[in-house]
């Protein structure tokens, strides 16, 4: 279960799902939360280093 992989693995699917709520978010009235999308772009930042990193071994 401590397997590196698994973890990474899993932080890539949270962080993922993170980034796309906060950049698809919009408040009833239609507009997009500029909160939410700043750190929607941080989670998709830690989710595409770490996928691209330690999954695929790209850099």
């Amino acid at each position: 279960m401590s397997d590196p992989k698994f973890i990474d693995i899993v932080f890539v699917v949270v962080t993922g799902i993170i980034a796309y709520h906060g950049i698809t978010y919009r408040s009833k009235e239609g507009q997009p939360s500029g909160v939410h999308m700043f750190f929607g772009s941080i989670a998709l930042l830690y989710c595409l280093t770490v996928l691209g990193k330690d999954i695929l071994g790209l850099f």
